[in-house]
């Protein structure tokens, strides 16, 4: 118990955050918070994997997370029949083109030998293909983009509960880290990270501009979600009856009963957001400590100790027999899939799958931060940096305006520079993070909670 002592202490006090942004502000806004935390917590176990336990530089994040949420779009959205009917048959033709092209260019190079030959006929599997591809597609995609594109314009989905998304999210993002990492897994590790940075561009680029697949930049509204709707809520007897035992006590008070009425509507209404907030909450923890009880079994277990002897010394663990570059395609295709989960889990929680809010030159490194912060190689730590960053981003204004408040108490309402200061508060956000990232840095090098081996 001694040894966990940190971890106690640094993840109460951000209990202790919470509950006071609860009091002072309000519980939605704090229960908001606390779900983006946990979200966040799952992104930065995914970066941990990678960086913490086998030292590759990913900064392609934000691919594997839009990823994510594309898994939302295709496994809970309802098909689009209409646009089945014009389209789909051509779309799933090129998918068994790409298929078959997959399979000639394997079997060429298992089969014909390193040379010219081979080459050209690589080559011109893949020019045959793609220009199948473009014959076959480009009239389906501009059939199916035609169809109602005010509302639909694309394929839509499969119809299925969102839960699964989540899961199928994983398989996208590691997939995609499987074909990624049996190409560039072999490069050095500055090249590694810029080539999966522009993989992750790519990828997003692919999002926003194939409509047909999920709308592009149109965006798409109105997702399935794993937990009940507030309107919904808001107009059941049992949760009316709920909402009004518990403010008994308030109610009572109240001796007019239109306005007593009035009253318990709009506690009914608050009521509603928070519970659909604790319902996600519940589900955002279950995962968080899912995903903690595996990793840290995989950080301890034989294979743990494994992965951290490569990272701390490659030439010393692949003279000892390892295969070094195996073990780094199944940690980078595991985290990946970490990280496409947290991916699903944000679409889901936020309803919409909205591809132009996925920059990976900014929200990439953010996360980068959140794993540095927390502590490189400790899940506790990177789950601890998630909510800390996470939390000074979203509430760095509210802080900086209650300083400036208390600063400028003394001048009068119309002075300028009380009033340049107040309107500056949101700028205040990137003052505050970068003040206290250096001061972590400054008195943790190694991150809130650094990595610890345990002797076993």
């Amino acid at each position: 118990m001694k040894q966990y002592s940190n971890v106690i202490a640094a993840y109460s006090i951000m209990v202790i955050l919470i509950i006071l942004v609860g009091i002072f502000q309000s519980w939605s806004i704090a229960l908001t918070i606390l779900n983006y935390c946990l979200i966040s917590a799952v992104m930065t176990m995914g970066a941990n994997i990678q960086w913490g336990y086998a030292g590759l530089i990913n900064f392609g994040i934000m691919g594997y997370t839009a990823l994510g949420g594309l898994a939302v779009v295709l496994v809970s959205v309802a098909p689009v029949e209409e646009a089945w009917k014009v389209g789909g048959l051509n779309m799933m033709i090129c998918i068994v083109v790409i298929v078959a092209m997959v399979v000639s260019i394997k079997y060429t190079l298992k089969k014909v030998h390193k040379s010219k030959k081979r080459n050209y006929l690589i080559a011109g599997i893949i020019v045959v293909g793609l220009l199948l591809l473009r014959f076959i597609s480009a009239p389906a995609i501009e059939s199916i983009e035609s169809v109602e594109p005010a509302k639909t314009g694309f394929l839509g989905g499969l119809g299925m509960p969102v839960l699964f998304s989540w899961l199928v999210g994983g398989l996208f993002a590691g997939g995609l880290a499987y074909i990624i990492g049996k190409i560039a897994l072999g490069l050095r590790a500055d090249y590694l990270a810029i080539a999966t940075l522009l993989i992750a561009e790519i990828v997003v680029s692919i999002i926003k501009h194939e409509e047909w697949l999920a709308r592009g930049v149109k965006n798409v509204i109105g997702l399935k979600r794993p937990a009940p709707y507030e309107i919904d809520l808001q107009t059941s007897p049992w949760f009316i009856n709920l909402v009004e035992k518990i403010h008994s006590s308030k109610l009572k008070l109240i001796n007019s009963v239109s306005e007593k009425q009035d009253v318990l509507n709009q506690l009914v209404i608050d009521a509603s957001s928070i519970y659909v907030k604790l319902c996600f909450a519940g589900m955002f923890l279950t995962v968080v400590i899912i995903l903690l009880i595996v990793t840290q079994k995989a950080l301890y277990s034989p294979w743990g100790r494994k992965m951290r002897a490569i990272r701390d010394n490659e030439v010393a663990a692949s003279a000892m027999g390892k295969n070094v570059v195996k073990e780094h395609l199944l940690i980078f295709i595991l985290g990946s899939a970490v990280v496409g989960i947290a991916g699903a889990m944000m679409v889901t929680n936020d309803g919409l799958f909205t591809p132009g809010s996925y920059r990976p030159m900014r929200y990439t490194f953010v996360i980068w931060v959140m794993v540095i912060v927390g502590g490189t190689g400790n899940n506790f730590g990177a789950i601890l940096g998630g909510f800390f960053v996470w939390f000074l981003w979203v509430q760095a204004a509210p802080i900086a305006l209650f300083f400036i408040n208390i600063l400028t108490a003394h001048l009068p309402e119309t002075n300028e520079i009380k009033i340049h200061l107040i309107n500056s508060a949101p700028y205040f956000r990137f003052l505050l993070i970068g003040i206290g990232l250096l001061l972590i840095m400054r008195y943790r090098p190694r991150g809130i909670l650094p990595e610890k081996i345990i002797k076993q």
